[in-house]
């Protein structure tokens, strides 16, 4: 099979790393790529927004499947232009995309279908807005409604905070993603991730990660994209895997084709675990990042075998194996992320630290004068397994104590709580 990966960052790395031991692989093409991918697949230089021009690629080197990494394209609709064009993708139309691409649909499908989510308000203007979060107080969480690049969340502890943030949408701080506001309950519990391959009729589960998206030590400072990750999440228990699926993935699959958009892609459910349960906190409709570095590790079998009949219908028939060890994932973040990241600055070492048994998958790297240099916020994901997530997290951060990067910086706690929960038993 000839595919066509888009994306550039640590996600797509990780993709390009898996898809390339599949057997059924004649040529992997990925755009834009990165250095990393670039080991597994040949770079093509496209304009991703220009869907008509990405078609044309897909015939002209007869692409039998394009794996979209990257929300945007797919909120944008690539994955209905290229299939009007006949071509096999792996990703969700751009009306199921809306699970991702708008935070108030999501809200209105939980309510509409009974599906467990905490209490909020959608909001167009910020009086209205404002009002109702002095109403409710403090603590209460503010969400851009659109595409944020994971930056559009404030958990506000304090009503001033939360004013804040609402001003800060509607004043542009996040484009037209602000246009619109979330406003909703803070929920208390242990945050999951929660995965599931979806063919448009049935939902597999494809594992489970917990991330770590605050800046600092400690779960300190601001939202990132995400500064790291492990699998599995042990607060999945048998029964809250059940629960998960029986009251939410359910639901929402049958709520989608209710409203004449069947999901099919990956659906990644971002859950809190509450005394009463799971509750859905936001959807996304693409691998998560950087819990995909952990999926990819751990995944015994042979992704394109699952993709494909994702792409096909056939998810009914198959199954999916996971590794018994655990993965964790650190990411490695240029100075000034998740503010304006320093660029330019040159990473040595990484020979080195692979030796030690981890898979450094690039996210914001690129070559520059035949030296690897950091080209973003989130530049590498250092990932390792073992028998146990503290295992996992010693060899991770032996690796990364061979790179040669003074510009970078990373959370030193990784993994904590499943550590925490190994040496205490509970």
């Amino acid at each position: 099979m000839n595919v066509l990966l888009l994306g550039s960052g640590g996600r797509e790395h990780a993709l390009a790393w898996k898809i390339a031991a599949s057997p059924l692989l004649t040529k992997l093409h990925a755009s834009p790529g990165n250095p990393g991918i670039g080991r597994f697949a040949e770079l093509v230089k496209l304009d991703i927004a220009d869907h008509s021009t990405v078609a044309a690629f897909c015939q002209e080197k007869k692409i039998d499947l394009v794996v979209v990494g990257p929300e945007g394209p797919l909120v944008a609709g690539i994955a209905d232009d290229l299939r009007a064009w006949g071509i096999r993708v792996f990703g969700p139309s751009k009306a199921a995309a809306r699970l991702e691409g708008s935070k108030g649909f999501t809200k209105d499908l939980c309510a509409k279908f009974n599906i467990p989510t905490a209490a909020y308000g959608r909001f167009g203007d910020l009086a209205a807005a404002k009002a109702y979060v002095e109403k409710m107080g403090a603590p209460i969480v503010i969400k851009a409604d659109g595409l944020a690049a994971g930056k559009g969340v404030t958990i506000a502890m304090k009503l001033e905070e939360a004013l804040a943030a609402l001003e800060a949408c509607f004043d542009g701080a996040f484009g037209s993603a602000g246009a619109e506001v979330v406003v909703e309950e803070y929920l208390t519990g242990e945050e999951a991730s929660f995965f599931c391959l979806c063919d448009g009729a049935t939902a597999l589960p494809f594992g489970t990660a917990q991330d770590h998206k605050r800046v600092g030590d400690g779960d300190t400072g601001p939202n990132t994209g995400g500064m790291g990750a492990y699998s599995p999440a042990p607060v999945m228990t048998p029964e809250m895997t059940e629960r998960t699926m029986r009251e939410i993935i359910e639901p929402t699959m049958r709520g989608m084709a209710n409203l004449g958009a069947p999901f099919a892609g990956i659906l990644f459910a971002g859950l809190m675990i509450t005394d009463q349960g799971p509750k859905l906190i936001e959807y996304n409709t693409r691998f998560g990042d950087p819990e995909c570095q952990v999926l990819m590790m751990r995944l015994k079998d042979d992704l394109l075998v699952l993709l494909n009949a994702a792409v096909d219908g056939q998810l009914a028939h198959m199954s999916a194996r996971w590794s018994d060890e655990a993965a964790l994932t650190v990411v490695m973040a240029a100075r000034g992320y998740p503010g304006t990241p320093e660029k330019g600055s040159v990473i040595r070492g990484l020979d080195e630290a692979a030796s030690d048994g981890a898979e450094i998958f690039h996210a914001g790297t690129a070559i520059n004068g035949g030296a690897l240099v950091a080209n973003g916020g989130r530049v590498l994901n250092v990932t390792a397994t073992g028998a146990t997530v503290g295992e996992a997290q010693k060899k991770a951060y032996g690796a990364i104590d061979h790179i040669d990067w003074p510009q970078g910086f990373f959370r030193r706690d990784i993994g904590w709580r499943a550590v925490e929960r190994e040496q205490t038993g509970k």
